[in-house]
């Protein structure tokens, strides 16, 4: 398995939402309701910033106040990393906008496989 994909793997780390031009509950609402937004895993080499696109039906929203940025979230999506299927899984503190996350390995693809998405 891939060393970057089997590192975020092991255990829980630290990541952020990561949010352009600015971090606030309201932008992260906008994110989530677009259904794709970019997770951080922020102890790797230069951190590690992934696009997910998310399953509507694993992520729980039933904690988060966006108005007021309290309460957290827990967002679920499956993507492609270093040819190894993944689904991510992260729980965000709405107030700090940061939180834990790790991967799941879910498949192995060849190069050939992802250039047929």
């Amino acid at each position: 398995m891939n060393e970057l994909v089997q590192h975020l793997s092991e255990g829980n780390h630290l990541v952020e939402a990561s949010l352009r031009p600015e971090k606030t509950g309201a932008a992260l609402k906008e994110k989530i309701d677009s259904g794709h937004i970019h997770i951080k895993f922020i102890n790797t080499r230069g951190g590690t910033e992934l696009g997910v696109p998310l399953d509507r039906t694993a992520c729980d929203l039933s904690q988060a106040d966006f108005e007021n940025q309290r309460g957290r979230v827990h967002l679920v999506g499956e993507l492609i990393l270093n040819y190894v299927k993944v689904r991510c899984v992260a729980d965000i503190d709405l107030a700090t906008l940061e939180g834990q996350g790790h991967l799941e390995p879910i498949a192995k693809l060849s190069p050939a496989d992802t250039l047929a998405k």
